[in-house]
């Protein structure tokens, strides 16, 4: 058939058309010719042809629903049998039936694609309305089924019944009930049972089935247990039915109730297959039942089934997390009798589990004379993994340099396994183990001693140990052999991967290396590998925190004019760097040109602009971004809310603040204590001290405990507000929650007692700032004022003896009075 598509070139397709008979209707067409036009559509479609292409327009006429199917199941890929099948249902006097559909749907439900495969079903049932056989719809919902869509199983196929397009019979509503179960829709199911009997259908175990899958997903195995004690009944019980319940148990943590449903199943002559067995035992494990997990490991045994090494691996593990190392070694002798040759994993288990090594010995005794060298090896790696698990490196290296014939340069007693066979020479992994271990001890030149002993003796090391030993050295600063061990891995023919290339990206980004950080790039550009974005973003941060914000800016161009896409998060830390060297127009230009070439900026972003456009007295422009953030469909963080609220506060915007305040709550933003200091700061610098109480109230009714910066601000504020007596209150407040105030706090209580001409007071005051230790200094602003109010108390002969006291204890600095 092929070669007669290759011998009927286009150019003969007239002749063909003219010379050869056919009818559209499926019993009068000739079968030679159907497959020579499905050969070429699929010739044509597979090569991505224009589907209004004059060659098509000549095959249009004979496309059949025969042929469409033909066509669609040699398809290299659904989007080019979406292709073929939508220029299909275009064509005159062409209507798809119930199996080109299912083809198509086949297809989609194949390669996951779960929105086409709703599309083509809404397509089917308004568009072009399509006829179905019950078997077909039946296929069409295993489709659906498979992808998880069981309510749409679901509406397609009341749409297909209530249309008339269908009528389901048994089989169908089967399918229904399996596609369902998938989702445990319980209510649909019982709605579909209860149509099936007023159909007066007999409920089968094909019906049942799914019912009992879907009860078991659910977690109802109340009702679960109902319908398999049915099933029993009726003798439908198999291996799949009893299967799903016991599998259901395990998962649900139920051991006992799926270990005894595997019994009965034995009683009634049913039996697991070997993958139930497996997902069972490892069920068991996970929930630390190892009783049950192994006596259904010696049932899987007895049953015929040889384990797979994952299953020894999983029971071996948790028996020696258990320390339970001699039942362990046990279950190990029994993989010899099944031939299942231990890995590097089960003999590290084994290893670490045991506290002295003695199973060590065990396991070379036990090693087969086939298998001695590569067995013996797995062992010796498996003990140097546990040395340099427990951070035993002496140990590690010691018994590496014996393996390979060398003397180590201390006395470090080793196990007595060495005694029981020969040291067999190491293998690659040998020296990973320990080249590994010495790297993340920080012992970077033990490593690269031991990197070129393997170079010696065991040839040419894995990309792997060369990526780790560049990590370490770039982790290090030692930017010059990293690129050394580069340029001779390329040299030995091993293609560094994107961790190799990083790593010294990394190294060049930590230095500031701005010039070489982008020749790098051009490097990984070249080799096709990405830039990972933690490092660009670590450079734009260290130019930035060293007043260096343009230059980043600049690599930052650079890398777009490589081809690599910075995140939002170096592009913040740029406009962030801008802004701390007062370049805030700057900083908004970058943000537009970040907006205007697609990218979409975060709330961090936008609160880092904000702030520098507050900073800066642009506060109606940062009240801009905020609509802005919000149209956006963004939504503010109280870091937003906060920010505006300051400034306004600070320009005497008090009721606009105010206003945001009642916002935060509108849209369920909480505020937080910084918020509120902020609020009572600037209703105390409004002189409005009763508002600022109120909020404060309102910070603890509603949970937000006050810090010290909060107490220490309405203390302040109260007493600019001539309220010195409220705020000794909250001084003592804020004492007794083992909060200390600064020294401005109690120079603005004594200034304000003063001014209300209560010298007591302001003296009680006085004394307590001088007991703890707040005195301020001569350079201190509060200095003047402190002395001030000595003088008036020295003069006062209700404090003046009082003054004399501190004197003569020594409290108060003499020389600066």
């Amino acid at each position: 058939m092929a070669l007669r598509g290759e011998k009927l070139k286009v150019g003969h397709l007239w002749w063909v058309l003219t010379k050869v008979p056919y009818s559209t209707q499926n019993g009068n067409r000739n079968k030679e010719f159907d497959g020579w036009v499905a050969d070429t559509l699929v010739s044509v479609f597979s090569k991505k042809g224009n589907s209004e292409s004059d060659e098509l327009k000549r095959l249009a006429p004979m496309v059949s629903p025969q042929i469409v199917e033909w066509v669609l199941k040699r398809l290299p890929n659904w989007k080019v049998a979406q292709s073929f099948f939508e220029w299909a249902s275009k064509q005159h006097e062409y209507r798809h039936t119930c199996y080109t559909y299912n083809a198509m749907a086949s297809i989609l439900s194949l390669s996951q694609q779960t929105s086409h495969l709703k599309s083509m079903a809404k397509h089917l049932t308004d568009s072009t309305p399509c006829s179905f056989t019950p078997s077909a719809l039946a296929f069409l919902l295993r489709c659906f089924a498979s992808l998880g869509l069981s309510l749409d199983a679901h509406l397609l196929f009341d749409a297909l019944r209530l249309k008339g397009l269908c009528l389901p019979d048994h089989y169908c509503y089967n399918c229904l009930l399996e596609a369902l179960s998938k989702s445990s829709l319980l209510h649909l199911i019982h709605l579909r049972l209860e149509e099936m009997k007023s159909f007066g259908w007999e409920l089968d175990k094909f019906t049942f089935t799914p019912v009992l899958h879907a009860y078991c997903k659910a977690r109802r195995f109340d009702l679960a247990l109902k319908v398999y004690n049915h099933m029993r009944e009726k003798g439908w019980l198999d291996a799949r039915v009893s299967t799903i319940l016991a599998l259901s148990f395990s998962k649900c943590g139920h051991v006992d109730s799926a270990f005894h449903l595997v019994e009965s199943m034995e009683s009634h002559g049913l039996s697991l297959n070997e993958k139930t067995f497996c997902v069972l035992i490892h069920g068991f494990v996970k929930e630390s039942r190892l009783d049950r997990a192994l006596q259904l490991f010696d049932k899987m045994s007895r049953a015929g089934f040889t384990p797979p090494l994952s299953l020894f691996d999983v029971v071996i593990g948790e028996l020696c997390r258990n320390n339970d190392v001699h039942t362990a070694f046990t279950l190990l002798l029994k993989m010899k009798e099944f031939r299942v040759v231990p890995d590097f994993g089960i003999f590290t288990k084994l290893i670490s589990a045991s506290p002295d090594r003695s199973v060590i010995a065990k396991l070379v005794e036990e090693v087969p004379q086939d298998q001695e060298e590569r067995t013996l090896v797995l062992i010796y790696n498996a003990v140097l993994t546990c040395y340099v698990s427990d951070g035993l490196m002496d140990e590690a290296c010691h018994l590496l340099r014996m393996m390979i014939g060398r003397k180590s340069s201390g006395d470090v007693p080793m196990d007595a396994f060495l005694k029981v066979k020969r040291l067999v020479f190491p293998n690659a992994a040998s020296f990973s183990i320990v080249i590994n271990g010495h790297l993340k001890n920080g012992q970077l030149d033990l490593a690269l001693s031991l990197f070129n002993d393997m170079k010696q003796f065991v040839g040419k090391p894995t990309v792997l140990i060369y990526n780790n030993l560049i990590n370490g050295l770039c982790d290090s600063d030692r930017l010059e052999e990293g690129r050394n061990l580069l340029r001779e891995m390329t040299e030995s023919g091993l293609e560094p991967t994107h961790f190799t290339y990083n790593s010294i990206y990394g190294c060049l980004c930590k230095r500031k290396d701005v010039l070489g950080a982008i020749d790098m790039l051009k490097v990984m550009r070249g080799c096709g590998h990405e830039a990972w974005i933690k490092n660009s973003t670590l450079l734009v941060k260290e130019l930035c925190d060293h007043g260096r914000a343009v230059e980043a800016c600049n690599f930052l161009d650079s890398v777009v004019q490589l081809g690599f896409l910075p995140d939002i998060v170096s592009y913040s830390a740029a406009m962030g760097g801008l802004i701390k060297i007062q370049k805030v127009d700057r900083a908004l230009n970058l943000f537009r040109d970040l907006c205007s070439r697609g990218h979409c900026p975060d709330v961090v972003a936008f609160n880092i602009l904000m702030r520098g456009l507050c900073k800066a007295n642009r506060v109606a422009e940062a009240e801009n971004l905020l609509d802005e953030i919000v149209a956006k469909g963004l939504t503010p963080s109280v870091v937003t809310y906060n920010q505006l609220i300051d400034s306004w506060c600070k320009n005497g915007s008090i009721d606009k603040a105010m206003a945001l305040l009642s916002r935060m709550s509108e849209e369920d933003r909480e505020p937080n204590v910084i918020t509120y200091s902020t609020l009572v700061d600037g209703l105390c610098r409004a002189e409005r001290p009763d508002d600022a109480l109120l909020v404060w109230n309102e910070m603890e009714r509603k949970g937000c405990s006050p810090n010290r910066i909060a107490f220490m601000a309405l203390i302040y504020g109260l007493c600019k507000c001539c309220r010195p007596m409220t705020a000794l209150r909250y001084l003592h407040e804020m004492e007794l929650k083992e909060m200390k105030a600064d020294t401005f706090v109690y120079t603005a209580l004594l200034s304000a007692f003063l001014s209300d001409k209560d010298i007591t007071s302001a003296f009680e005051i006085f004394k307590e700032m001088v007991y703890a230790g707040y005195f301020p200094e001569s350079h201190d602003k509060n200095y003047s004022t402190v002395i001030d109010a000595v003088d008036k108390f020295s003069k006062d002969r209700r404090t003046s003896s009082g003054i004399q006291v501190l004197m003569e204890e020594g409290k108060l600095p003499t020389h600066r009075l």
